[in-house]
C-alpha cells in the first residue's frame, strides 16, 4: 500500500470527487480522504461522496481500508459550515436550524449515511489514522470495525465544547469501546486522546510508527482475507449482536450460526 502522500494504485479510481477517492483491487477497497491542504476537513459534499463510495463497492470487496492523505486523518467539520454563508449550493447549518423539524432531522439522517455502511455485515472496515482525528474525523474512524493508528494520533470529540453533540453515529461505538464513564469524560472535556491511551482503552487495535501505517493496514487486510468470507460474515454478525443479547440468547445464536456453517461445509447449504 502506498505512503500517505503517494498514489494508491495504478488502477483508475471507481470514484474521485469532493475530497473522496475510492479505488478497488480485487477484494480490497481503499477509501481515501484527499484534501490534505485543509487537513481533510469534512462537509456535506464529502459526506455524500462517502455514501456514494459505499454504494459503489463491487460485490467482490471483503475489506475496506479508510485513510487520509497528509499529516491529519481528518480535522473534523469544516468551520465554514457555521458561517452564515455556509457552503456553496448548500443550506447553512444556521438556516437548517431555523427550518422545520422534519427537514432538519432528515438532513442529519442523510449526513449520517456516510458513517453507517462501514459496519455492513459483508465487509470488514479498517481505519488507518494518523495525526488529528477530531470531531467528525473521530466519528469517521469510529464508524469502522477496526482502527490502526500512527503513534502521533490525536483523537478528540469537540462537539460538546462547541455547544453541540456528536451526531454522526460516533456515540454508540465510543461507549462500546471505552465504557460510559470514559466516553462521557472524553466528550464533555473535548480533550485529546493519544496513541498509548487509544491502544490501552480499545480505541486502537494497533499502534505503529507513522511511516508504517499503510503497510500495517495492508497486512491486516491480508490477514482478514485469510478466513473464508462466509465464516467471517457469520462471526461478525455474532459479535455485533452480542451486546444486545442475553448470555442464553447468544448461546442460541452461536448454535444457529454454527449449524449453518457445518451444513455448508458438508455440502448441504449455500
Amino acid at each position: 500500500m502506498a505512503s500517505p502522500d503517494s498514489p494508491q494504485s495504478a488502477a483508475p479510481p471507481v470514484l474521485d470527487k469532493d475530497g473522496v477517492r475510492l479505488t478497488v483491487e480485487d477484494t480490497v477497497a481503499t477509501v481515501t480522504l484527499t484534501n490534505p491542504a485543509k487537513r481533510n476537513a469534512q462537509s456535506p459534499a464529502l459526506w455524500r461522496a462517502l455514501t456514494e463510495a459505499g454504494r459503489a463497492l463491487p460485490g467482490s470487496v471483503r475489506v475496506v481500508v479508510l485513510r487520509g492523505e497528509g499529516k491529519s486523518f481528518s480535522a473534523g467539520l469544516d468551520r465554514q459550515a457555521f458561517t452564515p454563508e455556509g457552503f456553496d449550493g448548500e443550506p447553512s447549518f444556521l438556516d437548517l436550524a431555523r427550518g422545520a423539524d422534519d427537514v432538519l432531522d432528515a438532513t442529519i439522517a442523510e449526513y449520517q449515511e456516510a458513517f453507517t455502511w462501514w459496519r455492513r455485515s459483508d465487509l470488514v472496515s479498517v481505519a488507518a489514522v494518523q495525526g488529528h482525528a477530531i470531531g467528525a474525523g473521530f466519528q469517521l474512524a469510529l464508524a469502522c470495525d477496526l482502527r490502526i493508528v500512527a503513534d502521533d494520533v490525536q483523537f478528540a470529540m469537540r462537539e460538546t465544547s462547541l455547544g453541540l453533540v456528536p451526531d454522526l453515529t460516533g456515540t454508540h461505538p465510543l461507549v462500546s469501546l471505552v465504557g460510559y464513564a470514559r466516553a462521557l469524560e472524553i466528550c464533555a472535556t473535548g480533550r485529546f486522546v493519544g496513541a498509548a491511551e487509544a491502544e490501552r482503552t480499545g480505541l486502537a487495535n494497533l499502534v505503529v510508527p507513522g511511516d508504517q501505517l499503510d503497510a500495517a493496514a495492508e497486512d491486516l487486510a491480508a490477514a482478514l482475507l485469510a478466513a473464508p468470507r462466509d465464516a467471517v460474515i457469520e462471526t461478525k454478525a455474532l459479535l455485533q449482536g452480542a451486546v444486545g443479547r442475553s448470555y442464553e440468547e447468544q448461546r442460541t445464536a452461536e448454535r444457529a450460526a454454527q449449524a449453518r456453517r457445518l451444513r455448508v461445509l458438508a455440502g448441504l447449504g449455500d
